[in-house]
């Protein structure tokens, strides 16, 4: 259940929370509250009857962010295109979103159907946030949210997707469940 509630923990701003009943058995309650991408964990209650006592703070998308491990440039498309056919470069993302010269119908169809924008940068011609965000690891997805960068897929999880649109978004459904995103609301 998603609701507005006044946090009193978080410098009395109104966010949106997730309330769950508590896990930690009697006297042990806590919440996990995301500030600006950080998740931290406190204990906040020795309050036995668990009334709301867990809390998460939902975490907008704004728009997803992929970054191919390949150079945007002329000489950089050339020398992966060839590299891939030759068995010496490998993108899984670019597998996911590409075929031999242009984007995949079925990966147009599915980035359409986001409830976020899906924008892609070449390791050459990515922002510097997102270069930071992935720590310079390429491929990756990360998303943009209203408190910053979030780093969601590296290139074990994209290798897992086997070149399929499909795979990867129920790659990046599983990673915002495990980091506490939610798609934006219309």
């Amino acid at each position: 259940m998603v609701r507005e509630r006044r946090c009193q923990r978080v410098a009395n701003v109104s966010v949106p929370i997730i309330s769950f009943g508590c896990s930690w058995g009697a006297g042990r309650c806590r919440s996990i509250i995301t500030v600006r991408g950080e998740m931290s964990s406190s204990v906040l209650s020795q309050n036995s009857s668990c009334r709301l006592c867990d809390a998460v703070v939902v975490t907008r998308i704004v728009r997803l962010i992929g970054v191919y491990d390949a150079d945007g440039t002329l000489r950089g498309e050339l020398a992966y295109w060839i590299g891939a056919r030759l068995g010496n470069a490998h993108c899984s993302l670019c597998d996911i979103t590409h075929g031999l010269v242009r984007e995949r119908a079925d990966w147009k169809r599915r980035r359409a159907g986001l409830a976020a924008p899906f924008d892609t940068y070449h390791r050459d011609d990515q922002p510097n946030a997102v270069r930071i965000a992935i720590s310079d690891v390429a491929p990756a997805v990360i998303a943009e949210t209203t408190h910053g960068l979030v780093p969601l897929l590296g290139p074990q999880d994209l290798d897992r997707c086997a070149g399929t649109a499909d795979l990867l978004l129920e790659e990046i459904d599983r990673a915002m469940a495990r980091t506490g995103l939610t798609w934006p609301t219309a």
